[in-house]
């Protein structure tokens, strides 16, 4: 039996609105739960593979999401043999869970690559000059150098430096509530949105 919710969650446009909101505000407040989704990708071997980034911008008209990444690691290579990936994101205060699909694309030496470093700060910055690459096996937790946030090397991270832009394809929604959880879907070919949805919880 149907229970009342609380706006937006009882209305399709309003959740789909709603959910844009979280994430552009989450692009620029560091203690949101958007701020850092999880991003997934199929490695090499067929196994998915998943992380936490921090979402940096979101363009909801595009219905894109914008991560920076380091070109050296490996999610850079698993994205270049298939472009398909998944993000999650789940607010415990909100009791929203997001989760979606989309297709990725890395910026690397571009005008796009070249706005997203200048707009980086400098101790964002100096995780891009990390000796030796990611993912490189180390003797000990502490084998490994980054430039000072000040420092003249700390320029040389820039040739390190992508972008990660998501144009999301899938959406779905679960909000959860004693009155009776609401979860939507929606998706999009091309600039149509050609599913919306309510899903049985």
């Amino acid at each position: 039996m149907q229970q009342p919710v609380l706006s937006p969650w009882d209305d399709l446009d309003a959740t789909l609105a709603e959910v844009w909101r979280c994430l552009s505000a989450g692009a620029s407040t560091r203690r949101s739960a958007f701020h850092h989704p999880s991003i997934a990708t199929i490695g090499p071997d067929g196994a998915p593979r998943v992380r936490t980034m921090i979402l940096r911008g979101v363009e909801p008209e595009l219905r894109r999401l914008r991560l920076h990444t380091d070109i050296r690691g490996g999610k850079v290579a698993e994205i270049a043999a298939g472009p398909r990936l998944a993000v999650h994101v789940y607010d415990p205060g909100m009791k929203l869970q997001v989760r979606m699909t989309g297709l990725a694309t890395i910026h690397h030496g571009d005008e796009v690559a070249r706005m997203g470093w200048q707009h980086s700060q400098p101790m964002s910055r100096a995780c891009y000059g990390t000796v030796p690459p990611p993912g490189t096996a180390i003797d000990a937790g502490g084998d490994f150098a980054l430039p000072a946030s000040h420092s003249p090397e700390l320029a040389a991270g820039e040739a390190n430096f992508a972008v990660l832009r998501i144009t999301v394809e899938t959406m779905e929604t679960l909000y959860l509530a004693h009155g009776g959880h609401r979860r939507a879907a929606f998706a999009w070919e091309g600039a149509s949105l050609v599913r919306r949805t309510w899903l049985a919880p």
